[in-house]
């Protein structure tokens, strides 16, 4: 009789793999199955967003979608990101797994401080779109320099 040791990592790993599979079946796979019924769907983009002391920056990889299929509006303090992945078919294949997803995007960002709407800039390099948002100078860090009484 052998012992095998326990190990806690393997089960949730497991239990992760028991959850995505329960996810798939429940959300994914129903909207290949009824396809049509589900095109009106908006996936929300997943981004990161970071500030420093001048600006914020917002990223989201966005691979194959080229910068004419891209929308970018800043309108009443809030950042809109926006788009179409088109759905790619190939004439008689038979799929066997289908993981890209495809259809619209949007993504919605407000900021706690006053962007200069008039400078921010958006580039788009090797699939990951960068969206530049520079502070008002009202909204920067001040540094305030002590001055020593005698």
């Amino acid at each position: 009789m052998s012992l095998t040791r326990w190990d806690p990592f393997r089960e949730m790993v497991s239990l992760r793999d028991a959850m995505d599979r329960l996810f798939e079946e429940s959300f994914i796979l129903p909207r290949r199955l009824f396809g049509e019924l589900w095109s009106g769907t908006v996936y929300q983009l997943p981004v990161d967003v970071y500030e420093t002391a001048d600006e914020y920056v917002v990223e989201a990889v966005v691979p194959g979608i080229p910068v004419d299929k891209i929308n970018i509006e800043f309108q009443n303090g809030a950042l809109t990101i926006s788009g179409e992945i088109p759905r790619v078919e190939h004439e008689g294949a038979t799929y066997h797994l289908q993981e890209r997803w495809y259809g619209r995007f949007q993504r919605t960002l407000t900021f706690p401080t006053t962007v200069d709407a008039d400078k921010i800039e958006a580039t788009l390099e090797n699939g990951v779109l960068r969206v530049h948002l520079p502070k008002v100078a009202e909204a920067r860090p001040k540094q305030i320099r002590v001055k020593a009484v005698r």
